[in-house]
């Protein structure tokens, strides 16, 4: 008599090589019946071209006939979407995947990368972030993460990275594999290479969000990452000066080319003002003021929010913990309020638009 249990038990010892999750947690097994010897149920891939088909097939043979060698296992492979809709992202497991651009350095793009993960996470996200600013990467000093190094573990053979976790946020970088004086020379495709393995070499639980933390400009880095993923759009970071726009016009034009393709979803306006602690009520428009609205106006977006110039932010980006992650600090209201527009914005956009799709290269 084969004990229902027993194969459940036997089939959590298979992993499932996108989430690297058993594949009972990761819902990838449905419908399991046991008639006498027979043992049957369905495996749900995220496509029937999944590259892991026949490795997860014979894994679960495998797993069960360990348990039970004169069993007769039937597994019948299932599609988690339609033909029409099949995805062909490594990362079909991760609904949202949203980019942080902007066209200069030192306009606050990793603080709001940081905060805007915490953010949707404290309104009940499920959030990753990919640090892919692969010369400057900021985010393991700012989640307190410096000289840590993630675990490689193997699965169908083949290495794959585990991402280090912030507070419940799996996050990778480039900042956890080098030494942190260490210089980052590399050219165009070996900058693509390393970014193609933090989406399709690292398991990825599956997500809401993932937050990618661009460098500066339109290079290399923001063009692989349009081709190995889907975006759902873009986060433009922008100060209120009229330098800062004029070269975040340049990020946002290369994210609505043609053949990119990829939704604004908003702009967020960093150093809008500053406010010396002391004197919460004043506000001195360092850098000026309207580049937020100028930008959100020419990218046909919205102000996701305007940040402001206090001390508080810097040190605590400094110090490994984000206002995000501290009580009743006095700016984690303007993150808060980016993170529940920005969460307003994908709705809009997956209401009327299509899913994006990855830009093919040609």
């Amino acid at each position: 008599m084969i004990d229902n249990n027993k194969i459940v038990a036997a089939l959590r010892t298979v992993k499932d090589p996108n989430t690297g999750q058993d594949i009972i947690t990761a819902k990838l097994i449905k419908d399991l019946k046991i008639e006498g010897n027979n043992v049957n149920f369905s495996l749900v891939l995220p496509s029937l071209n999944s590259p892991h088909k026949s490795d997860l097939n014979f894994a679960c043979q495998a797993a069960v006939l360990e348990v039970y060698p004169d069993a007769n296992v039937h597994i019948h492979m299932l599609s988690q979407t339609p033909q029409s809709q099949q995805s062909t992202s490594p990362l079909a497991h991760v609904k949202h995947i949203i980019a942080v651009a902007s066209g200069k350095g030192g306009v606050g793009k990793s603080t709001v990368s940081v905060n805007l993960a915490l953010g949707l996470q404290k309104l009940g996200a499920k959030v990753g972030l990919v640090d892919a600013d692969l010369y400057g990467p900021s985010i393991p000093t700012m989640l307190g993460l410096q000289g840590q190094r993630p675990k490689v573990q193997e699965i169908y053979g083949k290495p794959k990275i585990t991402p280090l976790d912030a507070n419940g946020i799996p996050v990778m970088s480039i900042g956890f594999i080098i030494e942190p004086e260490q210089a980052v020379v590399l050219r165009g495709p070996r900058l693509g290479g390393i970014i193609k393995q933090f989406f399709q070499d690292t398991i990825w639980p599956p997500l809401d969000f993932l937050i990618v933390d661009l460098p500066p400009g339109t290079g290399d880095i923001q063009l692989t990452l349009v081709q190995t993923v889907p975006v759902t759009g873009a986060v433009l970071v922008t100060t209120p000066q009229e330098v800062a726009v004029v070269d975040a016009v340049k990020a946002m034009n290369m994210f609505l080319l043609p053949s990119v393709n990829v939704p604004i979803l908003g702009v967020v306006e960093n150093m809008a003002w500053f406010t010396p602690e002391e004197l919460p009520d004043n506000k001195y428009l360092i850098f000026g003021e309207g580049g937020g609205k100028k930008m959100a106006k020419l990218s046909k977006s919205v102000l996701l929010g305007q940040i402001p110039l206090v001390q508080g932010i810097r040190e605590a980006g400094d110090n490994g913990k984000p206002v995000l992650l501290q009580e009743n600090h006095p700016t984690t209201d303007y993150f808060v309020k980016v993170a529940e527009n920005t969460l307003r914005q994908v709705a809009i956009r997956n209401e009327m638009l299509g899913p994006t799709k990855m830009v093919e290269v040609k």
